[in-house]
C-alpha cells in the first residue's frame, strides 16, 4: 500500500502537469528562487490595491510543480490559495463567489486608501482606474467548470 503525503486531499491535477522536478541542479535551484519571489508578489498582491495575487500564485504552483513536488503540494493544500489554484489548474477557471470576494475586497481595499490617505483628486482617480481595471480582468476570468458540469446529460 503506497502512501503519497504530497497529494493534495480529494483535489487531482491535470493529468498535463508536469510532475518530475527539474534534474539539473542549478534549474531547481532558479525555479525555487523563481517561486518564492512570485509567492511574495502573490502575497503583496493580496494586500496592495492594484497588485494582483493569483496570477503570481499561479506562477509560484508553476515552479514549484517542476522543483519541489511536495512544496507544490503544500500550496495546493493551503487553506487560503489551494483552493482557487485547483480550481484553476484543474477546472479551467475560479468559482463566482470567489471573483465577487476578490471585487469586494478591491472596493474596499481602494476606498480605505482613499479615505485613510487623503489623496488628492488626481491621484485618487488614479487609484480608481487602476481597479477598475483590475475588476474587469476579474469579471473576464473563465469560470471554474467542475467535471460533473462538463457534460449536457441530466445528472
Amino acid at each position: 500500500m503506497s502512501h503519497d503525503s504530497d497529494a493534495p486531499s480529494t483535489r487531482t491535477l491535470p493529468a498535463s502537469e508536469p510532475r518530475a522536478p527539474s534534474k539539473r541542479r542549478g534549474g531547481r535551484l532558479l525555479f525555487l528562487i523563481l517561486a518564492g519571489f512570485f509567492f511574495v508578489l502573490g502575497v503583496l498582491g493580496a494586500v496592495l490595491p492594484g497588485l494582483p495575487a493569483t496570477p503570481f500564485l499561479l506562477l509560484t504552483s508553476f515552479f514549484l510543480a517542476r522543483c519541489s513536488p511536495r512544496l507544490n503540494a503544500a500550496l495546493l493544500r493551503s487553506r487560503f490559495v489551494g483552493p482557487i489554484l485547483v480550481d484553476w489548474q484543474v477546472h479551467g477557471g475560479v468559482q463566482p463567489h470567489v471573483k465577487m470576494k476578490a471585487i469586494l475586497f478591491v472596493v474596499l481595499a481602494v476606498a480605505i486608501t482613499i479615505v485613510v490617505s487623503g489623496l488628492s483628486p488626481a491621484p485618487a482617480l488614479g487609484v480608481v482606474l487602476l481597479a477598475a481595471i483590475g475588476i474587469v480582468v476579474v469579471l473576464r476570468l473563465p469560470r471554474a467548470t467542475p467535471p460533473d458540469q462538463d457534460r449536457n446529460e441530466p445528472v
